[in-house]
C-alpha cells in the first residue's frame, strides 16, 4: 500500500526535495496521461517529465524509475476505490440489495478507461516483471475479494447464507457480475455499457448467486 507523503518544510517554508504533495500529484497526473496514451513500454521518463511540466531531475527525486511511478499511480487510485467499494457492504441491509449495488458499482469502475488501461499494461509486462503482476493482483483483485468474502462469511454465520468457502463464493460473485463485460472490454471487443446493461448483468448475477447460497430458512 502506498505511504502518504507528508510535506517537510525547509527554512523559509519551501518543501524539502521529494516531499511536496502538490508536485507529486502533478507528476502522477502527467504520468497517468502518458501511460494511458502510449502504454507502459513506450512511455519514457522524458515523456512523463514533459507532460507533467517538471524537469527530469525533479522527476527522479520523486520516483527513481518508471516501474515505481506506475505502481504509485495504480496504488493511489486502487486504494481509494477499494475503500469506497468496501464501505458499500452494509451488514444491516438485505444481502441481495447490497450485492446488487456493490456489483453495479464494481462493474462501472472496472470498465473505466484508466482501469482497463492499467490491466492491459500489467498483462503486457507481467512475463518479464512478474513482481509487478503479483503486486497488482494482491493489492487489487485479491483485496477486493477478501472484503467481499468477509461480508459473506458474516451472513453465513448469521444463518442468512449457506457458504462453506466464503473466498470461493466471493470470487464466483465477482465473476458473475462481470460476465460478458470486463474481459470483452479488456480486449477491446466490448460495446459501450449503459445503465440497462449493467442492471441486467448484475441483476442476473445476484439471482444466480442467491439461488445457490441463500439459506433455505
Amino acid at each position: 500500500m502506498m505511504t502518504e507523503i507528508t510535506s517537510v518544510r525547509r527554512p523559509g517554508g519551501r518543501p524539502a526535495a521529494g516531499t511536496d504533495p502538490d508536485k507529486r500529484r502533478q507528476i502522477l497526473e502527467g504520468a497517468g496521461r502518458v501511460f494511458s496514451s502510449v502504454g507502459f513500454d513506450a512511455a519514457s521518463m522524458n515523456d512523463i517529465a514533459r507532460e507533467a511540466g517538471v524537469s527530469k531531475p525533479t522527476l527522479y527525486v520523486y520516483f527513481p524509475n518508471k516501474e515505481q511511478l506506475f505502481a504509485s499511480i495504480c496504488s493511489e487510485r486502487r486504494d481509494r476505490s477499494i475503500a469506497e467499494l468496501a464501505a458499500m457492504l452494509d451488514r444491516e441491509r438485505p444481502v441481495a440489495d447490497v450485492l446488487l449495488e456493490f456489483g453495479r458499482e464494481t462493474l462501472v469502475r472496472l470498465s473505466q478507461p484508466f482501469v482497463i488501461g492499467a490491466h492491459r499494461i500489467v498483462i503486457g509486462v507481467a512475463e518479464r516483471m512478474p513482481e509487478v503482476g503479483r503486486e497488482f493482483f494482491k493489492a487489487g483483485p485479491e483485496r477486493l475479494t477478501a472484503e467481499l468474502a468477509g461480508y459473506l462469511a458474516y451472513h453465513a454465520e448469521m444463518g442468512r447464507l449457506t457458504i462453506d468457502d466464503p473466498t470461493l463464493a466471493a470470487v464466483q460473485y465477482l465473476e458473475l457480475s462481470q460476465a460478458t463485460v470486463f474481459r470483452a472490454t479488456l480486449y477491446g471487443a466490448g460495446p459501450a455499457l449503459c445503465g440497462l446493461d449493467i442492471d441486467r448483468i448484475v441483476g442476473s448475477a445476484v439471482r444466480v448467486f442467491m439461488s445457490a447460497y441463500a439459506s433455505p430458512r
